[in-house]
């Protein structure tokens, strides 16, 4: 097609816009050169009736004027005078195409031609000698004594010969213009798109994967500009298709080496990234249920329609060849709509069955806490019927039961406040602290304890302000369960350091000993129930803990929307820090 082609374009667009500009001007020309030369040729005969006027006025000798008359005036005109009754018209040249002669009256006559004689002014008209088809140019000018005028006139053909000269001129130029425009123009637009051919050549290639490929820079102009940006472009192409590739080879072997399954399905429910654990779930998942391998398992096609109706996170659990799954489904989004979404498959039975064992352990040991305290219930009526026969004996019986009574008490209340913690029954009714008071005091109640064992307790306060928002009975407990693990794990002349400090974001208390350490394997598990790491941390005081203290800790501390940590290392000490947000809010 001719508008296929850029040069074609390029061509035609500049040979239109030539024409019209041509056009225009040769118009323009035309109407400027047409009217030019019948002004000229009416300001020649002006100037004519002009000089016979002047010669009427300074020659009294009317043939002497006459004859000169005949010699000043043009070829291709004649000189007309009235003056009183006296008419003349001067000879017609010895011209075949002579003007023929007129007679007084035509000009009287006429009403614009009259003006000439009876309102004293120039006069000019274009208009038909009478009984003829010959065209005139007539002007004429008033006499100064007023008794007459001079008239010139002349045929209109010689204008319109000089005018068609000057068309001819003015065509002849247009063409030429119009033909060299045209051969510029080819030329033109066949150099532009010789170097776009080239760049649409290399674009291919560059499709088809040849990223090396450059296009010469011939000049430095806006194409020369474009054909270095395209190099340019194909150099960071290559690399940016290489570190892709790479990262896609990477985040491969990520997905493939986790333990959990990952899948990526689309909007259609097709499968689009799966990785071993996951090929496994489902390869159970089509064993259990009777599909084809082939088949895209329903429960994915079940969970991509809860994600596409919900545009939010979707969990199932399933249960398939005696082994629980969790699944979890996070919509993936192209700009504002959902295009699929992608699944993690954990396999939850071994930490399922932990938990339950932990549970029923809680259970069992709530449950096998009545047979002891029935036992003291029976100390407790032996003392009271007089059974032990000395006061010694009865004292240490209530002593006895008084310490394990308490110790029992102890257990049941932590054992019931884990449990409403973990079920996430906590109410904490968070408050503005002054923290140096607060601090200052639970240390000071360990004071007395730490002098015993000659053990250095301090405080170290390095806040930029002194009140934060918190539940001081709760941050109380903890701080003290810390602490008081802190100085018994410590060796006697050792020290135990609390440290506040604050940033833009969070509150920091830290809790260092320079005790026992705490083994590296036993480090995960020491916030979790009933845990003990007696290896390491033996007692040194002779009490026993039911290892439900750090576990208490640290519920509290994530009510706060806080976190807790520790680093240690044998026979080097421990550290508890503690990071809750400045801004917590009430619950």
């Amino acid at each position: 097609m001719l508008w296929g082609s850029v040069v074609n374009k390029l061509w035609l667009t500049i040979l239109l816009l030539v024409s019209v500009v041509l056009g225009l001007l040769t118009f323009l020309l035309l109407e400027f050169f047409g009217n030019f030369h019948i002004e000229e040729a009416e300001e020649r005969l002006m100037q004519t009736a002009a000089k016979v006027s002047i010669l009427l006025e300074e020659i009294d000798n009317q043939g002497t004027v006459f004859d000169t008359a005949n010699r000043v005036q043009d070829p291709n005109s004649r000189i007309a005078i009235l003056q009183g009754d006296t008419f003349w018209l001067s000879d017609p040249a010895k011209q075949s195409d002579a003007l023929p002669s007129v007679n007084k009256d035509w000009f009287l006559e006429d009403a614009e031609l009259s003006k000439a004689v009876t309102d004293r002014k120039e006069v000019s008209k274009q208009l038909v000698l009478p009984d003829t088809d010959v065209s005139v140019l007539a002007v004429g000018t008033p006499l100064e004594d007023g008794d007459g005028a001079v008239y010139v006139y002349q045929s209109l053909s010689v204008v319109k010969e000089t005018g068609n000269q000057t068309t001819q001129i003015i065509l002849l130029g247009a063409g030429i213009a119009f033909v060299l425009t045209t051969v510029f123009a080819f030329f033109l637009s066949s150099r532009i798109t010789k170097p776009l051919i080239k760049m649409q050549d290399a674009a291919i290639n560059v499709a088809r994967g040849q990223f090396g490929t450059t296009v010469p820079v011939v000049t430095h102009d806006e194409i020369g500009m474009l054909a270095t940006a395209f190099n340019k472009m194909g150099r960071q192409l290559e690399f940016n298709i290489n570190a892709l590739s790479q990262e896609k080879e990477h985040l491969s072997r990520v997905v493939n080496a986790m333990v959990d399954g990952v899948v990526m399905i689309n909007r259609q429910g097709e499968l689009t990234v799966t990785n071993p654990p996951a090929e496994a779930f489902i390869h159970d998942w089509q064993f259990e249920n009777g599909e084809t391998f082939h088949e895209v398992p329903g429960v994915w096609l079940e969970i991509m329609e809860s994600v596409v109706t919900t545009a939010s996170e979707v969990t199932r659990e399933l249960t398939i060849q005696g082994r629980e799954w969790v699944i979890i489904a996070t919509p993936l989004y192209d700009e504002a709509a959902i295009r699929g979404a992608v699944a993690v498959v954990r396999d939850m039975t071994q930490e399922r069955r932990l938990n339950k064992l932990r549970e029923d352990f809680i259970t069992n040991v709530t449950h096998e806490l009545r047979t002891p305290i029935s036992l003291l219930q029976g100390y407790s009526e032996a003392i009271i019927d007089d059974i032990a026969d000395t006061v010694e004996a009865k004292n240490e019986l209530a002593q006895i039961i008084h310490d394990e009574s308490l110790r029992i008490g102890r257990l049941v209340n932590q054992l019931l406040d884990l449990a409403r913690m973990e079920a996430g029954d906590t109410h904490l009714v968070t408050e503005d602290v002054d923290i140096n008071p607060f601090l200052e005091r639970i240390v000071r109640k360990f004071q007395g304890l730490a002098d015993d064992r000659q053990i250095k307790l301090g405080l170290v306060n390095a806040v930029d302000k002194q009140t934060y928002q918190f539940a001081p009975d709760s941050l109380e407990q903890v701080l003290t369960n810390l602490i008081d693990n802190a100085i018994t794990h410590t060796e006697n002349a050792g020290s135990v350091q609390v440290t506040v400090s604050d940033d833009s974001e969070q509150l920091v208390i830290t809790v260092k000993d320079s005790g026992t350490g705490i083994p590296e394997e036993d480090l995960p598990f020491v916030f979790e129930r009933f845990y003990k790491a007696d290896k390491s941390r033996t007692r040194k005081t002779g009490k026993t803990g039911n290892g439900l203290g750090l576990a208490i800790a640290k519920n509290i501390v994530q009510a706060h929307s806080g976190t807790i940590k520790v680093t240690s290392r044998l026979h080097e000490g421990t550290t508890f820090i503690i990071r809750l947000p400045q801004h917590t809010k009430k619950i």
